[in-house]
């Protein structure tokens, strides 16, 4: 035997045939593996010597799915499905030897054997839906027949990991074997298999959980209200319903069909373009071409942070849950005392879903030291300044830590919208400031702006990109201007929103559009809950504007129990009277006609003045690159995935659409509006953000 391929070979070993998988880094399912695989079940099949085959991968994993490099391209035999057609019907039982991950077109390929054997380290799952598809090699059909509809649900649907241990429980592994010796374990199992004439099990003949879940049809119904909110505006869940739905009430082979229908209809659609440019783009921010890959880093083994409140408690967070110790300083007791106390609060909130056990608790609070003197800061890697939004205040904390802390380590400000080179002029090493925006509540969000001054050494950008996915963030480098890449654009949408309340909407019928298009809230929603009253200051107040308005009526948001809405107990939301005739007042004194908006002119004006604003961040290189951008508002704004981001959304629809639409607008998206020369040059060339290298 020997080669079957440069990546597949088939071996003998007494009664049994080896079939080993080697092609790094993940044995990726593609041409040569699928064909590989297929010619080797043939070969033994053929082989009067072999009794079974045990199909094994080399390497750190199992198959871990297919080839996206092959999406979108011309399909190359075999086939996945004529690969698993292959190995179902060997006349000789096929046995999968499972370690590392076995996901997607792996655990594809794992069902379609007679029999699956695994190390207790291995995990298995379909993540599909992460990339807006559903399984297309036959998952949906065969999963459910042998772990029951209800899991297969929820694994479809979530993409989630699942464990060895609950695979073996639900019947998905045969058998666990010993950690690390998994070809040894997996042989002896096949000689069992030979030995007592075990029958080929085919998972797509299995029909008693299919059965049982006939009587209960139910099933789907409450499975789509318990996860309605989740799934808004995702088609992928909603077909993975369907397909599992196909395999309880219709035979195999029309199951299948009807998965390979809708598999096709997602691959081909908006969606699962925009989620498959997403998981590339959440790869490539990782990327800053001036910073090469080998640039030394700094040891980040303490840091500071200068502030208790709700962010500095929050950026804590993520160094203690990531084991580096941190100092908070605070200037009053009081103050830091209610921190630390928040952030044990938020600790043990996690206790009661289970995520953390108290003990957990205890070692990271034990990670967490409190002071009242910037001194104890001198020793630390790394500080960060998380105090409120003055620039004088700002200037005077750097100007104290330049004198305190050691040299050789990082300064930074979680600044959301100041100017950064402003605040590194007060230091004597420029090159060691840099910005850490993290974005709120930091212990939750995963997104962090990593903002580079004029001065920001590589050292100092590469050791912050580095923290970062050390602490679970998505990181992306941008540059310094006002609101930096999220915020600025965020100023761009709000400048539109408030626009066209003087025109004849409602704060109501703006956050609807919004929030219709994928948003998890519109604008007015975002204020009331992160509070009206953000940067107010009330012996400054001049009834000059809507918001100074509601916050000098103490309708500060939520937290008041009304701000642009009325809210209720419960915090449950409803459109203000108060709110309507504060508006009406303002709206007269401009002098605007008043008008009906529609919500095509609503969601036009918000969305393309966000694209305009991106288009100039791109011209000033502020970001790297479009895809940069998307990243952004994914992770720090709840941008819909499944619309790809601003700058991919702009490509759908079409640039030369985006500009014709935002000169028809003209005059009502403000005097200070202009629409960028890129977006217009780009949309004359019939270019799309995508081209742009």
């Amino acid at each position: 035997m020997g080669a079957i391929n440069a990546v597949v070979t088939l071996a003998v070993e007494g009664d049994l045939g080896i079939l080993s998988v080697n092609s790094p880094p993940v044995n990726a399912l593609s041409q040569p593996v699928r064909e590989g695989i297929k010619k080797g079940v043939e070969q033994a099949t053929a082989n009067s010597a072999i009794k079974a085959i045990v199909l094994i991968c080399e390497g750190k994993t199992f198959f871990a799915g297919a080839d996206i490099a092959e999406f979108g391209k011309p399909p190359q035999a075999p086939s996945l499905h004529e690969v698993e057609d292959t190995i179902e019907n060997s006349t000789k039982p096929v046995i999968a030897a499972i370690h590392g991950t076995a996901l997607g077109g792996g655990l594809e390929v794992a069902l379609s054997c007679h029999y699956r054997v695994a190390v207790p380290s291995a995990k298995c799952g379909l993540p599909e839906v992460n990339l807006g598809l559903l399984p297309g090699a036959g998952g949906t059909q065969r999963l459910p027949r042998i772990v029951g509809p209800e899991a297969a649900l929820d694994m479809t649907t979530s993409g989630r990991h699942i464990d060895a241990k609950t695979s073996h429980a639900a019947g998905l592994f045969d058998e666990l074997v010993t950690e690390g010796e998994l070809r040894k374990g997996a042989v002896a199992f096949a000689k069992q298999v030979v030995a007592e004439r075990r029958p080929l099990k085919k998972v797509r003949d299995l029909n008693d959980k299919m059965i049982a879940a006939r009587a209960r049809p139910e099933i789907f119904a409450d499975f789509r209200k318990a996860n309605a909110r989740k799934f808004r505006g995702f088609l992928a869940p909603e077909y993975n319903i369907r397909a599992i739905e196909a395999a309880v009430n219709k035979p195999f082979d029309a199951g299948l069909e009807i998965e390979g229908k809708m598999f096709r209809e997602l691959l081909n659609g908006t969606q699962s373009a925009a989620q498959r440019y997403v998981f590339f783009a959440e790869r490539q921010v990782w990327k800053i071409p001036d910073v090469p890959d080998d640039t030394p880093t700094v040891a980040i083994k303490k840091v500071g942070i200068v502030g208790a409140g709700t962010m500095g408690g929050g950026i804590a967070m993520n160094f203690a849950n990531a084991g580096i110790p941190v100092t908070i300083v605070e200037m009053k007791a009081d103050a830091l005392e209610r921190g630390l106390g928040v952030v044990r609060k938020n600790y043990e909130r996690s206790t009661k879903s289970g995520k953390l056990t108290m003990a957990d608790v205890d070692r990271r609070m034990s990670l967490l030291t409190g002071s009242l003197e910037l001194e104890k800061l001198a020793d630390c890697d790394l500080v960060i300044e998380a105090i409120f939004e003055n620039m004088d205040v700002k200037q005077d904390v750097f100007g104290k830590l330049d004198r305190i802390v050691k040299q050789g380590a990082i300064l930074a400000s979680n600044t959301s919208a100041l100017d950064i080179d402003e605040i590194a002029t007060v230091v004597k090493r420029p090159e060691w400031v840099i910005g850490l925006h993290f974005f709120s509540p930091a212990n939750v969000m995963r997104l962090l702006e990593v903002v580079r001054t004029a001065k920001s050494s590589n050292a100092v950008i590469a050791t912050s990109m580095q923290l970062a996915k050390k602490i679970g963030k998505i990181a992306a480098l941008v540059g310094v201007c006002p609101g930096f890449v999220g915020n600025r654009i965020l100023f761009a949408r709000t400048l539109q929103a408030n626009a066209m309340l003087m025109e004849g909407a409602m704060p109501w019928d703006i956050d609807k559009v919004m929030y219709d298009f994928g948003l998890p809230m519109g604008p007015y929603a975002m204020s009331d809950l992160a509070g009206l009253d953000l940067g107010w200051i009330k012996e400054k107040s001049s009834s000059s504007t809507i918001r100074e308005v509601l916050c000098e009526k103490d309708r500060r948001g939520q937290k008041t129990g009304a701000g642009f809405y009325d809210y209720d107990e419960q915090r449950n939301s409803k459109p203000s009277p108060v709110t309507e005739q504060i508006i009406k007042d303002f709206a007269a004194k401009s002098g605007l006609p008043q008008r009906k908006l529609s919500e095509q002119e609503i969601l036009e004006r918000c969305v393309y003045a966000m694209i305009n604003e991106g288009a100039k961040i791109l011209e000033e290189k502020i970001a790297i690159r479009p895809s940069d951008i998307d990243v952004v508002w994914i992770n720090g704004y709840g941008w819909p995935v499944y619309r790809g981001g601003p700058m991919f959304y702009a490509d759908t629809v079409g640039l030369r659409n985006v500009v014709a639409k935002l000169e028809e607008y003209g005059p009502k998206l403000g005097r200070d509006f202009k629409i960028s020369p890129l977006l217009q040059q780009l949309a004359a060339e019939g270019k799309r953000f995508q081209d742009m290298k």
